[in-house]
């Protein structure tokens, strides 16, 4: 049985280690994809309580996530999306601000341009595997506020 909350710690988010995907990724794809909004990924970086930083806002953090999202595009797919797991995630790719009362706004422009590569992305992973993911990744970019037209998708 996987382990829905992956633990990161600080040596390995300082190493840019990703042993802690390890089992996830040497799932077969129909596993991997049942795992589907499960995924936790608990970062534990070490701060003082005078601190006010988000995770987002940590060099370190935000650099292990780019190698993670680098190395494992189908990582967001994964991601619980409820708890807020998918929209941190996401925090550490792209350019946004966080308000106490409102939460992350992301840059327009910028999580626009991530979310179509994204969908680009994984739509041609999944055609590779003969598995169709457009209404999944429908779903997960409806939780970062995108409402897809049919129409942007090319002819499968």
């Amino acid at each position: 049985m996987l382990n829905t909350c992956i633990a990161v710690g600080a040596a390995q988010l300082r190493q840019l280690d990703l042993t802690p995907l390890a089992p996830l990724a040497a799932l077969p794809i129909g596993q991997l994809l049942a795992q589907e909004d499960k995924i936790q990924l608990s970062l534990d970086w070490p701060r003082d309580e005078a601190d006010p930083r988000e995770l987002s806002e940590i060099p370190e953090c935000r650099l292990w996530s780019l190698r993670a999202d680098a190395q494992h595009p189908w990582l967001p797919l994964l991601l619980e999306r409820s708890s807020g797991q998918l929209s941190r995630h996401v925090a550490m790719l792209v350019p946004h601000s966080f308000s106490r009362t409102e939460g992350i706004r992301f840059d327009a422009d910028a999580l626009s341009l991530w979310i179509s590569h994204r969908l680009f992305l994984l739509d041609h992973w999944g055609q590779q595997h003969q598995i169709p993911l457009r209404g999944r990744l429908g779903q997960m970019a409806a939780v970062l506020g995108f409402e897809l037209d049919p129409a942007f998708w090319p002819p499968a």
